[in-house]
């Protein structure tokens, strides 16, 4: 994440942790930070009437979130049947394997090292549990696991750290490459404006209610982050560190070391291109 400007859409209220839509309750993880703002969003899925759910990001490995997870869904009569993970940053898989072993789940995400049980995730792959019908879309860019979970009946999309409820997230290199994530981007307008995903479900912060407008916002301050980074290449500010200290100089420096991943795949997505 690299600073707090507030996005298209309004966010709404008590969206940070509680009921969301018809199907998604969040959780949220006691982990806050300047990286990961009120914490990781662990989100319970479920269809109406059933009583098996999907877990999507247990979240940190902290034994008393994971617990409150799975008192959660007990207490709205559900069961815990599925873990999936949207990629493999610590503060969002890192309770995995204990919270498998809590419910007697399978983990499924697309990095086989973070899988419990044979079965993956795969672009185009459609879960069906209890009912529940959730779309896996392919969204590398942040880093070069991450999916997003589309939500077709709720007209919502998980996003995991693709898109956030507040600010802007970074691109992790050398994992994140910023053409796969602008890739993502244009894949999350594309399921917004054909398909009809409006509310954005994200890893960290509150739930938004204008999908579209919010993608459209990243994709515009991606492209003036990288006209910003070409000028300051081009007035001899050569290392990343000297480029974090021009181009984010409105950030808060205690984001300086997240922004400068942001800036090394700026940088290696400028001379792909022939653009310095």
């Amino acid at each position: 994440m690299t600073h707090t400007t507030d996005l298209p859409g309004r966010p709404r209220p008590g969206a940070i942790g509680g009921p969301a839509t018809a199907r998604a309750t969040c959780v949220l993880a006691p982990n806050p930070s300047a990286m990961t703002l009120d914490g990781t969003n662990t989100w319970i899925l479920a269809e109406p009437g059933s009583d098996l759910a999907v877990v999507v990001d247990p979240g940190p490995a902290d034994e008393t979130h994971l617990r409150r997870v799975v008192e959660v869904a007990e207490g709205a009569g559900l069961r815990v049947a599925l873990t999936l993970l949207t990629h493999g940053h610590a503060d969002h898989s890192g309770g995995a394997a204990r919270f498998a072993e809590l419910t007697g789940t399978k983990v499924r995400a697309l990095d086989p090292a973070l899988r419990l049980g044979g079965e993956g995730l795969g672009v185009g792959d459609v879960i069906t549990t209890g009912g529940l019908e959730l779309h896996v879309i392919s969204t590398p860019g942040h880093t070069a696991d991450s999916l997003c979970f589309h939500l077709p009946a709720d007209d919502a999309v998980l996003t995991g750290d693709t898109v956030l409820g507040r600010g802007t997230t970074i691109v992790a290199h050398p994992d994140g490459r910023l053409g796969d994530y602008l890739d993502s981007l244009r894949r999350l307008r594309a399921l917004a404006v054909d398909e009809g995903a409006r509310t954005v479900l994200p890893g960290h912060g509150p739930v938004l209610d204008d999908a579209q407008g919010v993608v459209e916002y990243y994709l515009a301050h991606r492209a003036k982050r990288l006209a910003q980074v070409e000028t300051a290449v081009e007035n001899g500010h050569r290392t990343a560190e000297e480029v974090v200290a021009t181009v984010y100089a409105d950030v808060d420096p205690a984001l300086w070391p997240a922004a400068e991943l942001s800036v090394r795949a700026q940088l290696d997505y400028l001379d792909e291109h022939g653009l310095i």
